[in-house]
């Protein structure tokens, strides 16, 4: 993000995910910031959880399907979830409209994890799994079966 101007980065799209990073705070160990777009039934994220960061998450619109440690919420435009560091949690969108939010993670993995991400995820054909499971290791995420 430029300092008074509009995000800097070009949208990382992984699989039917778009995330476009609004502050990259992995230069300074601090805060993150990305718009995470969403839609209807569309392929997310094994439940997992962070070794070493927090998550916000703050619905923009559409609703979004959150569950943290066993607690399931359908969070509307307005509404907010927490991820504490070390829960288990997960996202869908199992309803009919394209869901957008802002998520904050500090400290921040950064936009290469999902750059990383995207491009295993969009190689064609099933996801390599080790792969998938190395890149996630190296930026201190577990899927649940692990935790």
């Amino acid at each position: 993000m430029t300092p008074n101007g509009p995000p800097t980065g070009e949208p990382i799209n992984v699989g039917q995910l778009r995330i476009r990073y609004l502050l990259d705070g992995t230069a300074t160990g601090g805060m993150g910031v990305f718009e995470l777009t969403v839609p209807p039934n569309s392929p997310v994220p094994p439940p997992h959880s962070h070794k070493h960061n927090e998550e916000w998450i703050y619905l923009l619109e559409g609703v979004l399907r959150c569950s943290v440690d066993g607690t399931v919420r359908d969070l509307t435009p307005g509404e907010w979830g927490f991820s504490p560091r070390g829960s288990v949690h997960h996202f869908s969108n199992p309803h009919t409209d394209t869901a957008r939010a802002l998520v904050v993670l500090t400290p921040d993995i950064g936009a290469q994890y999902f750059r990383d991400v995207a491009t295993i995820i969009n190689a064609g054909g099933p996801p390599d799994r080790e792969k998938l499971l190395g890149v996630m290791s190296r930026y201190g995420l577990m899927p649940a079966q692990l935790s």
